[in-house]
């Protein structure tokens, strides 16, 4: 496979769009390489015309020229999408197919495409959009290390990359992928709390979310156990211990965790 193999994405909703984004403009993926489908172009339109990458409701067509296929549809929309390009002969070149349909497996996938078919699954989140994402992946049957580094690359623009096995995905999912969403949450609540004792909104957001991406930035950065991290703040009789008691009170721990936990059910029968 060539070092800008010819991709096709299917589903060109906001990670596709963010995938194409991050490949054209930060890690110089040539446009021209690229082929973007969905059944509604028109509202992507302005975004595809953009990057300079082609856009259509043919999926088999973007397909059959493909060495590579993302497939960024929706979990329930997978089934009939593979069916129609194995059907079509689209796949019978057998690329490498990446998918970031969450809940769906390398069975699933490796039942629904030509025998033969490279397979890896892939689970990005939403700050992959701004180019600090979170993407795992897991190889399928017989997929290469060459063909691994491929689908590697199309996510590393994006932010962080891990390689994990398969059955720890739907726990990647409810914790990576779902994570922004409560962080949001908290980052509101925190927000929130500024604002209770007299900071301004807009000064309470911002305070929150850049003390949020510091906190992130020192457990990346340093390597440290966020224990011992939140040790290093908590000094004997002070205001931070006092907040966190409080915290504890109201079972931030198993909520927060319980949270995972649930989503992470879920996450296991969408597919």
């Amino acid at each position: 496979m060539s070092r800008h193999p010819r991709l096709a994405i299917l589903g060109f909703g906001t990670m596709g769009q963010a995938i194409s984004a991050g490949l054209v403009e930060a890690s110089g993926y040539p446009a021209s390489r690229i082929h973007a489908a969905t059944r509604h172009p028109g509202a992507a339109r302005a975004r595809a015309e953009a990057l300079g990458i082609a856009l259509s409701s043919d999926a088999d067509e973007a397909v059959r020229h493909a060495e590579l296929v993302l497939l960024c549809v929706k979990p329930k929309e997978l089934k009939g999408l593979l069916a129609g390009l194995s059907a079509s002969g689209a796949l019978d070149h057998h690329p490498l197919v990446v998918s970031i349909a969450a809940g769906t497996t390398l069975d699933f996938l490796a039942a629904h495409t030509p025998a033969g078919t490279p397979l890896v699954r892939a689970m990005p989140n939403t700050p992959c959009s701004i180019r600090r994402g979170m993407t795992v992946l897991a190889a399928g049957q017989g997929v290469t290390e060459a063909q691994l580094a491929q689908a590697r690359a199309l996510f590393e623009p994006l932010g962080r990359v891990m390689d994990l096995d398969e059955r720890h995905m739907d726990a990647v999912t409810g914790l990576s992928a779902s994570g922004p969403a409560f962080m949001f949450v908290i980052l509101e609540a925190l927000a929130e709390g500024g604002v209770q004792c007299g900071l301004p909104r807009a000064v309470a957001v911002e305070l929150a979310a850049q003390m949020t991406l510091g906190a992130a930035a020192m457990v990346l950065e340093t390597g440290r156990h966020p224990a011992a991290l939140k040790d290093d703040v908590t000094t004997p009789a002070g205001c931070t211990i006092a907040g966190l008691l409080a915290l504890e009170d109201g079972r931030i721990r198993s909520v927060v965790a319980r949270g995972i936990e649930r989503a992470t059910q879920v996450a296991a029968g969408l597919g």
